[in-house]
């Protein structure tokens, strides 16, 4: 009996382990006022860089967004973001959890 529980208890590890290795990186997307050219683009990248946690950053100027992927198992703090944004000299409209992007297509911080 000794021996199935020692069993269970590592395949239950194993599948937690398992199910964490392959966790996506979470990605946010932030609608923010102001970004009109490259160097708005380099400012608030450098910004949401220095964040604890920032994975990679893409700015599409034209649509006003920011998609930011964090490192896996890290989140983004919604002050936190606001402030980096803010401190860029932006304004943050809104932030929503979005579908990580499919690996190579953007721009690394």
């Amino acid at each position: 009996m000794k021996r199935i529980v020692q069993i269970m208890v590592l395949v239950v590890g194993l599948m937690v382990g398992t199910a964490t290795a392959v966790a996506a990186p979470q990605t946010y997307k932030l609608r923010v006022d102001g970004l009109s050219c490259p160097f708005c683009a380099y400012g608030i990248e450098k910004k949401l860089g220095a964040l604890q946690g920032v994975g990679r950053i893409e700015v599409d100027i034209a649509s006003g967004t920011v998609a930011v992927t964090m490192a896996e198992g890290a989140t983004l703090d919604e002050a936190a973001a606001r402030k980096a944004v803010k401190e860029a000299g932006f304004s943050l409209r809104s932030l929503e959890p979005a579908p990580a992007a499919p690996q190579g297509t953007g721009q690394a911080k």
